[in-house]
């Protein structure tokens, strides 16, 4: 038998490690339970970090965790998915192809920025997105010191007025001013076609927020879209012109296309919707987890946000329910009651927030602590040592906050 998970990601890691405890826990041997890991690396990409400086060191090795647990790291790009004969085909190293089948397929691909057809967007907008959007935004910020100095070139753009584009924008003033000299006049300015800045964090949040970026004096414009953007700046849909070097996309993610692939009903944002154990209902044998799928946490209507903080806790339930269904043994419903934000603020310390309703706890300082804490350590992967990798993926216990 065999699980096949696609996806090296939050969720594609912690249902490896969720699958190898099951199979550790009912006594079933490697040969007797294979599991295996697809991607092209095997690396997990620290992506909730990917709107610090230097995003090359952002990255965590799996290969010795994989092999600590008996799970089969298979190095391709999964390009096509049969789920009538169970099999994964698999673009591997110098043009070369395979099939993998499955008994049991998690679907942990993750998601992507959405990049509407704007005009210029392709050739002028960075993002934070992946990690090679990162890198190239870093180097080209390391670039404008080669630059003459100008008020485009200390201006920068960030389309996307929630929680990735607030902690990029909030990040720019400390970054720019280490590359162009802590006296040099920036102009930041986040753009967002809301209303109100963070739309999804409500109003107890808001004056947190807006406060910090008052302190970091990173302007707004809301109600308005980018209409266009090329090699000096943006125009904005009410016909408003900012003259910059530097626009950071940040507005809105879909789940990645291979999701597509899988004949059932997807949401707005692509992603599989599934039963409470994480099954794609309508398709025998595959569970989706993570970014790629829609799922409820609780009975009162709360769902699966695309974020690290579920997709680790949903990748545990997927492994172990895949595993438990060629075990024998029953599986386990996912559910996700406590939920919490933590969102950075730059030099403006950072906000905690707890709940749905998202009650502030904690703010500046104090939050920015807790905040390098979940970055620095409660995110990367577990010590590549059997037991302590197969105790920290107990579904009931991953991201228990």
């Amino acid at each position: 038998m065999r699980i096949v998970i696609i996806g090296a990601g939050f969720a594609g890691m912690y249902a490896a490690l969720s699958a190898a405890r099951l199979r550790d826990i009912q006594g079933a041997s490697p040969d007797k339970l294979e599991i295996a890991l697809v991607a092209p690396e095997p690396t997990l990409v620290v992506r909730p970090r990917l709107y610090e400086p230097k995003p090359e060191t952002l990255t965590a090795p799996l290969q010795d965790v994989l092999k600590a647990i008996d799970v089969i790291y298979v190095r391709g790009h999964a390009e096509a998915i049969d789920t009538r004969s169970k099999v994964v085909e698999i673009a591997a190293a110098q043009g070369a192809r395979k099939k993998l089948p499955y008994d049991r397929l998690v679907v942990a691909t993750g998601s992507r920025l959405f990049r509407p057809n704007v005009p210029g967007l392709a050739e002028h907008g960075f993002s934070v997105d992946q990690l090679d959007d990162a890198v190239a935004l870093d180097r080209h910020l390391h670039g404008l010191s080669s630059r003459p100095a100008s008020k485009a070139r200390n201006s920068v753009v960030v389309a996307g007025g929630g929680f990735t584009g607030i902690e990029a924008a909030t990040e720019v003033p400390s970054r720019l001013r280490k590359i162009l000299g802590k006296d040099a006049q920036l102009r930041v300015v986040i753009v967002d076609r809301n209303e109100a800045i963070a739309p999804d964090m409500g109003a107890g949040p808001r004056p947190v927020i807006e406060d910090a970026l008052r302190k970091l004096g990173i302007e707004t414009r809301l109600g308005v879209g980018v209409a266009s953007l090329d090699k000096s700046g943006v125009t904005l849909s009410d016909g408003e012109r900012i003259e910059c070097q530097t626009v950071i996309w940040a507005a809105g993610m879909r789940a990645a296309p291979l999701t597509a692939q899988i004949p059932a009903e997807r949401d707005q944002f692509g992603r599989l919707l599934v039963d409470r154990e994480l099954r794609v209902p309508s398709v025998s044998g595959v569970f989706a987890t993570g970014d790629a799928a829609r799922a409820a946490c609780d009975d009162v209507g709360n769902y699966a946000l695309m974020s690290c903080q579920h997709a680790t806790r949903m990748g545990a339930f997927a492994g172990n329910n895949a595993a438990a269904e060629l075990l024998g043994v029953p599986t386990r419903p996912y559910h996700q009651k406590a939920y919490v934000t933590c969102l950075d603020l730059g030099e403006a310390g950072a906000l905690f927030t707890r709940g749905w309703e998202r009650t502030v706890e904690m703010v500046g300082d104090v939050a920015k602590k807790t905040k390098q804490e979940i970055n620095t350590v409660w995110i990367y992967p577990p010590k590549a040592e059997r037991a302590a990798a197969l105790a920290s993926a107990d579904p009931e216990r991953v991201t228990a906050l």
